[in-house]
């Protein structure tokens, strides 16, 4: 596995210009804004120059090294601190994404975007899962992919993968089949206030007692609602099931 692997699946034929980088400053400029009001890492890759053109000093994704390093390594940085197993996913899940990508209409090609989820080996050499999610952020003339916005946070699953695509502003969802190598439509997932609720305060810290008494129903009415909440979202636990719902967008 080589650097040039990760590029092979992106059409890049144009070659952006002073002009054009000056352009898409604004949009530097808004990431940095948002890197701090978020608790998450927050990058752009430029995929013409193959480096990240902003880093946010958040700690989680730097494994110990400053903003400035990390945006120096650029794509290096996955081959440094991704364990190679995860890297092959990696490699897997850029291939896929991008053949994905690739077969959208041009008008949609930036309403989409993918979730993923890989191990991190941090600074005291211990692996650390996080939650990746990346979505265009400016195109090409030929509208490919220029800039990506990237967002990492700790996630809440068990293991590497758990690939997830998303259109905007719609419950439409694919997840990658690693044993199929295909994207397959996820069935969509409705749940109801009550259920939504319970979400919302369990993310917010408060036990089962403690929602039963803000909800003013029984200890066995909330866990009857979270059994039920377990089952639509194929969650192991409550964290897990916070995590999927924020991911499908479903609070």
């Amino acid at each position: 596995m080589s650097l040039q692997s990760f590029f092979k699946p992106m059409k890049l034929t144009d070659d952006p210009g002073e002009q054009d980088y000056l352009a898409i400053q604004p949009y530097i400029d808004a990431a940095k804004i948002l890197s701090h009001v978020t608790y998450q890492s927050v990058y752009v890759v430029d995929y013409y120059k193959r480096e990240f053109i902003f880093m946010s000093d958040n700690p989680l994704f730097l494994c110990g090294h400053t903003a400035s390093q990390v945006q120096k390594m650029g794509w290096l940085y996955y081959f440094n601190h991704v364990p190679e197993d995860d890297l092959a996913l990696l490699l897997e899940i850029n291939e896929a994404g991008f053949s994905f990508y690739n077969e959208l209409p041009i008008e949609e090609r930036l309403e989409y975007s993918i979730s993923y989820d890989f191990h991190l080996k941090q600074s005291n050499k211990h692996l650390l899962l996080i939650n990746h999610k990346l979505a265009p952020l400016v195109l090409d003339k030929s509208s490919n992919i220029w800039l990506a916005l990237c967002f990492v946070s700790t996630s809440s699953n068990r293991a590497s993968g758990n690939i997830i695509i998303q259109k905007m502003n719609s419950d439409k969802a694919y997840r990658y089949d690693l044993s199929n190598k295909l994207w397959k439509l996820q069935p969509s997932v409705k749940l109801t206030s009550e259920e939504k609720e319970i979400l919302i305060l369990s993310s917010q810290g408060l036990t089962i007692k403690e929602i039963a008494e803000r909800l003013f129903v029984t200890i066995h009415a909330i866990k009857y609602h979270r059994g039920n909440i377990l089952d639509k979202l194929h969650a192991r636990n409550i964290g897990e099931a916070m995590a999927c719902a924020a991911n499908y967008k479903l609070i």
